[in-house]
């Protein structure tokens, strides 16, 4: 099995419009107070999970790339005095394109990390200039052609369906990044999340989405441009070469056991035999204090009933192609996929004639049909 560690830092340069992360700005911030309470948590954490053997870390945020790469390095040697580690285990750090952190990419591959994830969101200036980025086209083209030039593995996002926006823009915009050659893209359309910026211009009426029909021509241009291409979708978002899908995210959408350190992380962790949710204090300077106070700044632990875990990973596994492998899926929950305490048979039956659910080889998979109506299709099965 999978383990993983996600490795929270909350601080950006600035906070997009779109943002509802757990992220904030700062105008100082005490690196060395910072290293002390990271290296605090995943002692205590390592703790409670004896003998588990990592597979993964994510450092996300925030803007991890805004970190010194020597704390990513201390963070690294600390997981790895506390776990034992699998052969060529995936380190990612989410990176901004801005080219006074693409300088850094170098320094965080010295310190351990060998995969970047990149956050590009627009090829296109006005459209970086709506999402409130702080780089533009050309700083993005650089931060890629660097992060292919040092990392076999790497990835990049981008937005689409915002206001205005045409399918054949987006085509074109989709045939830039593919020329970019890229093994992994994260496509995701705008949403309008509660609390940010946008949420409140868009209340305002100063800009509309796409209608849906649009937004679903929108997807299926993506998933037709990226399997052309050779990257097929194997999450609803997510597109890769075979073998570069991300190792780290697939624990969570295979619901596999993973630890969450830092202001605002979630982990996914059995204890004593019982899956467990865990949560830390969001606000950093909360999260900071606790830390120091107790050696760990965990709101939240609690033994997660077995109906919550069925549909949890219900909800995670119908998001990928490969959908939910029943063997797993017992393993991890204790119950059959197809049973009483899971989804009823008739009603996976008439979900997979209405054509939104298929049978694989290994359990049961959204159909494409399906992926474009996920939340329906879970309220189907669950509701």
């Amino acid at each position: 099995m999978s383990f993983a560690v996600y490795v929270h830092w909350p601080f950006c340069k600035s906070k997009c419009p779109y943002c509802d992360f757990n992220s904030h700005v700062r105008d100082k911030i005490d690196g060395p107070a910072w290293k002390d309470a990271l290296l605090r948590e995943i002692d205590h954490y390592a703790s409670l999970t004896p003998g588990k053997r990592v597979t993964s870390v994510f450092f996300g945020g925030g803007t991890p790339s805004l970190m010194d790469p020597s704390l990513a390095g201390s963070v690294l040697e600390r997981i790895a005095t506390r776990w034992a580690i699998a052969d060529e285990p995936e380190i990612t750090l989410e990176a901004n394109p801005n080219s006074s952190e693409a300088a850094h990419f170098a320094a965080f591959k010295a310190a351990g990390v060998n995969r970047l994830s990149i956050g590009v969101q627009a090829l296109d200036d006005a459209a970086l200039k709506f999402l409130g980025r702080g780089h533009d086209v050309r700083e993005a083209r650089r931060a890629i052609d660097r992060a292919a030039a040092l990392f076999e593995r790497f990835s990049f996002d981008l937005i689409y369906a915002r206001p205005g926006q045409t399918v054949a823009e987006w085509q074109e915009e989709l045939a830039r990044a593919l020329a970019l050659q890229p093994p992994h893209l994260s496509l995701y359309q705008l949403t309008i999340e509660e609390g940010t910026q946008f949420q409140t211009l868009f209340a305002r009426g100063q800009y509309k989405l796409p209608d849906e029909d649009v937004q679903e021509q929108l997807y299926d241009t993506t998933n037709a441009a990226l399997a052309d291409a050779g990257l097929p979708a194997y999450e609803v978002s997510n597109y890769a070469r075979p073998g570069q899908e991300s190792r780290h995210n697939l624990v969570y959408w295979r619901y596999e056991d993973y630890v969450g350190v830092g202001p605002g992380a979630h982990g996914r962790i059995a204890i004593d035999g019982k899956r467990h949710a865990t949560r830390q204090a969001k606000a950093p300077e909360t999260w900071l204090s606790d830390v120091a106070a107790q050696g760990h700044a965990t709101a939240e632990c609690v033994p997660l009933e077995k109906a919550t875990q069925i549909d949890e990973a219900v909800m995670m596994g119908l998001r990928l192609t490969e959908g939910i492998d029943a063997a797993r899926f017992e393993r991890v929950t204790g119950a059959a996929l197809e049973g009483p305490d899971a989804l009823d048979p008739a009603r996976v039956a008439r979900m997979i004639a209405d054509g939104f659910l298929a049978r694989t080889p290994t359990g049961l998979a959204a159909t494409p049909q399906g992926m474009k109506l996920l939340n329906a299709l879970l309220a189907a099965l669950r509701g």
